[in-house]
């Protein structure tokens, strides 16, 4: 019970460090179109670094560590790769218009609307394997191991919170909105840290399909979704793209040093 009590309180420090991470949105003015295309290039650039230095390479080892050949763990990662982006391909397709709920403008604007909803669903979703992994870190009693990941995990976690919150706070949300909602997409981990944490072998098992899941569908929205939409309006074109890359490299820094 220990093991599983040290898992939970693990991911739930390395969840928490998302809304740490959104803190600086709450000193920014709502954002204009200007700025509003710069935080989205932000945004776009550090989960497109994420999907490949967080989930996708973590994946394939997590894969070899638990008995896959590098070729199986290769193929099983990038099967859920394909599966995350065709799963959320079909999301967008089939799910209806959210203004017909009552939950988004109408128009244009609703387009703009349901691309950064499911743009923030797919960070809440990448952040589930993660949680696990930091459960599963500790489940397996090695302390110095679960601790180590929880706090790589969380420093990572920290331009994802900003990430997250400046997506929100684009479409016009106050930013304590913004600033709450990017701190939920994180305290999903400690939910899947407690499952790692007790289940540490499914758990085990389980990793190399939800990373590359997750990997999928944040690659799918960043790139049919997301980057068209910051460079539609060619006012913003170049300070969004440079955005862009500067959340690229940062987000790189910090998963190749962590790791």
């Amino acid at each position: 019970m220990s093991l599983i009590l040290t898992g939970f309180l693990g991911s739930l420090a390395a969840g928490a460090a998302t809304g740490v991470g959104a803190l600086p949105i709450l000193k920014l003015g709502m954002p204009d179109e200007r700025r509003q295309s710069i935080l989205l290039g932000f945004a776009a650039g550090v989960m497109l670094a994420a999907s490949f230095f967080s989930l996708i390479l973590p994946g394939i080892a997590q894969g070899q560590a638990s008995g896959m050949s590098p070729v199986l763990s290769f193929g099983v990662v990038g099967a859920a790769v394909l599966l995350g982006g065709v799963t959320l391909a079909l999301t967008n397709v089939l799910m209806p218009p959210l203004d017909r709920f009552g939950l988004g403008p109408e128009g244009i604007a609703a387009t703009r609307f349901r691309r950064i909803w499911l743009f923030v669903a797919a960070i809440t979703l990448h952040n589930f394997p993660e949680g696990m992994a930091v459960g599963v870190s500790f489940g397996g009693g090695d302390f110095s191991a679960g601790l180590t990941t929880a706090i790589g995990i969380g420093l990572q976690n920290m331009p994802e919170g900003l990430a997250v919150a400046g997506a929100v706070a684009s479409l016009g949300y106050s930013r304590r909105a913004a600033f709450g909602t990017a701190l939920l997409s994180g305290l999903v981990e400690p939910v899947a840290g407690l499952m790692g944490a007790a289940l540490v072998s499914l758990a085990l098992s389980l990793l190399p399909w939800g990373l590359g899941f997750a990997a999928g569908a944040m690659i799918y929205i960043v790139v049919s979704e997301i980057i068209p939409d910051v460079r539609r309006e060619v006012a913003v074109r170049k300070p969004a793209m440079a955005s862009l890359m500067t959340g690229l490299v940062i987000m790189m820094a910090l998963d190749l040093s962590l790791t």
